[in-house]
């Protein structure tokens, strides 16, 4: 029997309906901020992700699902890791940035190749939002808050807690890296083994180690805050202001950096307690090189290329619903309101009444089994989990009626054809 490719999980009717209103509540707080839905391609040329990601994060060197087309030369590929790259990739493609300030939101897979767990698969799901053209704090101001509305929309309010940094610009990293590799490459032999190789590829992600006794050594290590200049600290200055007007706590931590080259500026994380070491359910942050370094591609000086202010953020459904059930779980819902049961002799007639009530009451899911015994299909009404069933017969046809079971007392009583055509008569 072929079965399902480790980390790639189906995700069944009795989940999905979790996903669908999970998915609808996140749309609904979107789109009273204005930001519009865009679909992506899953698959796009590995440069973008090595270009925009950076060769030397573990995404790229080890996690990134990479492949050759059939094209001549063969085209090298992978499917998306995460969303930020092809979407910055579609507004340059498509001039969205010609006199507009695009806010955009997508959803769907992405794809890393790491061990499985709990809350973290090789195909994933997430919800990005990007927001191009303000290098303003209230930009990265508006995102935040736009989640903060999300967790009260989701009854996750009190179980988030957000956390803050400021990146700085580049040449401010910069400065702060230097210090910082040399401060660590005294204690090198004190570091565990990841954190040692990070040290000549990526060594702010040491900042984020999950050691302990990395974190006790990085406790007396130069601080990034230290080497941001007066513009970083007035940017990141404001968007405290902005969060603390509007009623959002919040605890600075100057070990956050995130994973990924792009970031500048504003990052943020919205964590957990709830979910063990998967405590990170949204994270983002501002990142205004991005658009310009991925214009510059083919072009011979990437200073001439004029780039565009972004922030934005990206939100693991998986590790959201694991939250969501284990602090406000989301009621399931019955695949169907109303179950049509006909007898064989008049099926037609069935099809017909199942059909009129679909176009009469399109809040109620109606749902019949195919033209078996009466028997037979009860069986599939006792099973949907509808709350009525309707009864059709020759007798209900000739009177006009038709005969309706509560599912869950038994009661049968007979009403008039169009009973369940007025709202009234029962509401979901």
């Amino acid at each position: 029997m072929i079965k399902a490719i480790k980390g790639f999980n189906d995700i069944l009717p009795d989940q999905s309906a979790k996903w669908l209103h999970l998915e609808s509540i996140l749309a609904d707080v979107l789109g009273r901020y204005g930001y519009e839905h865009i679909r992506l391609p899953i698959v796009e040329q590995t440069d973008l992700f090595a270009r925009a990601i950076g060769g030397a994060t573990d995404i790229v060197e080890k996690e990134m699902y990479s492949f050759t087309d059939k094209s001549e030369p063969p085209t090298p590929l992978a499917l998306r890791p995460e969303g930020t790259a092809g979407a910055v990739r579609a507004v340059i493609e498509h001039n969205l940035l010609r006199g507009d300030t695009p806010k955009l939101w997508y959803i769907g897979p992405m794809f890393r190749y790491e061990r499985p767990q709990k809350g973290r698969y090789r195909q994933f799901h997430q919800l990005g939002v990007e927001s191009f053209g303000s290098a303003l704090p209230d930009a990265d101001a508006e995102l935040i808050a736009m989640t903060h509305l999300m967790w009260q929309e989701l009854g996750l309010k009190d179980e988030m807690r957000l956390e803050l940094n400021s990146l700085g610009e580049l040449d401010e990293r910069h400065a702060y890296r230097e210090a910082l590799v040399a401060y660590l490459t005294d204690k090198q032999g004190q570091l565990d083994e990841d954190s040692k190789r990070r040290l000549t590829t990526n060594p702010l992600r040491i900042l984020d180690s999950k050691e302990a006794s990395t974190q006790a050594l990085l406790a007396e290590a130069p601080k990034l805050a230290e080497f941001l200049g007066a513009e970083s600290k007035a940017h990141f200055e404001q968007v405290q202001a902005y969060l603390t007007a509007l009623g959002i706590e919040f605890e600075i931590n100057p070990h956050l950096v995130r994973g990924l080259d792009y970031y500048n500026k504003t990052v943020f994380e919205w964590v957990t307690d709830k979910l063990g070491s998967q405590a990170t359910v949204c994270a983002g942050g501002r990142y205004d090189g991005l658009v310009g370094q991925l214009k510059s591609i083919g072009t011979s000086d990437d200073k001439a290329v004029k780039s565009e202010p972004a922030v934005g953020f990206a939100m693991g459904l998986e590790r959201l619903l694991l939250l969501i059930d284990a602090v406000s779980p989301i009621a399931e819902l019955p695949a169907c309101d109303i179950f049509v049961v006909a007898h064989p002799e008049v099926y037609s007639a069935g099809i017909s009444y199942a059909q009129a009530l679909r176009y009469s009451r399109p809040d109620l899911r109606v749902k019949m089994a195919s033209a078996t015994s009466l028997k037979a299909q009860m069986k599939k009404a006792d099973k949907s989990g509808a709350a009525l069933t309707v009864i059709i017969a020759q007798q209900e046809l000739d009177d006009n009626t038709i005969s309706i079971k509560d599912m869950q007392t038994g009661e049968q009583k007979t009403v008039a054809q169009d009973w369940l055509s007025t709202k009234d008569n029962f509401v979901r």
